[in-house]
């Protein structure tokens, strides 16, 4: 499914300077197996980007469409729906529960849509293998490394029929190497799954934007502002 963000923009009450925008008439659109990079100064909008594509927050003004379908206006029901079952969300920090395994935090997708985990062990369990997981489905997030939790973060947000994944930051707390080894998991993951992905970055060292395990496209953001949407290859 593809992901569109039409002339959207996004502002804040800052008391009697009236308002602060945080997006100003962005538009981008992610193409189904393609992953799209923002990047830019903290602060420039990128987190505000990816909560309104991921139907999080309302804009004020524009259009979100996945797949020709306009979502941003949909209830706060029906916008909750999409997230359960098309958008996966992989958060710059992994918020693991410490007391739950490996494959019950994959589950956990399941159980908050309101179906029963037991029937989709072995999908949880192909999916750990599929992000180079297997044979960790019992350990705890305390027993892992940085990189594997981060793994297990990607894998919880893929559980169930994803079609969009809005990813921050996944990176940040990785040395290149691992970092590298994230984002070469995400394009991969992306391009079997046919997903449209948006990663924000600051590392651009991780990206290699248009080579062969790279990100497709890069946007550069500046104070609410998207720049170049640059396809490469």
């Amino acid at each position: 499914m593809t992901l569109q963000l039409t002339n959207v923009n996004l502002s804040y009450p800052d008391g009697d300077a009236g308002r602060v925008y945080a997006i100003r008439d962005a538009s981008l659109t992610v193409e189904p197996g393609k992953v799209t990079a923002l990047t830019g100064p903290s602060g420039c909008g990128k987190s505000s980007v990816l909560a309104v594509a991921g139907t999080l927050i309302r804009p004020d003004s524009g259009s979100v469409e996945i797949d020709g379908v306009q979502v941003g206006e949909m209830s706060e029901r029906d916008r909750a729906r999409i997230r359960r079952e098309q958008i996966g969300f992989v958060f710059q920090n992994d918020n693991l529960l410490p007391d739950l395994t490996v494959e019950e935090q994959v589950l956990l997708a399941v159980h908050l849509r309101g179906e029963r985990p037991s029937r989709h062990r072995e999908e949880a369990r192909e999916l750990l293998a599929d992000v180079g997981l297997a044979g960790q489905e019992r350990k705890l997030p305390g027993q892992l490394s940085g990189g594997m939790r981060q793994r297990v973060n990607i894998a919880r947000a893929l559980m169930g029929p994803r079609r969009v994944l809005l990813i921050d930051e996944p990176t940040s707390a990785l040395d290149q190497a691992r970092g590298r080894a994230i984002v070469e998991l995400i394009v991969r993951l992306s391009r079997e799954r046919d997903l449209a992905a948006l990663l924000v970055t600051h590392d651009l060292a991780t990206l290699d934007v248009g080579g062969t395990d790279g990100a497709d496209s890069l946007i550069r953001m500046l104070d609410g502002e998207l720049f170049a949407q640059v396809p490469v290859g």
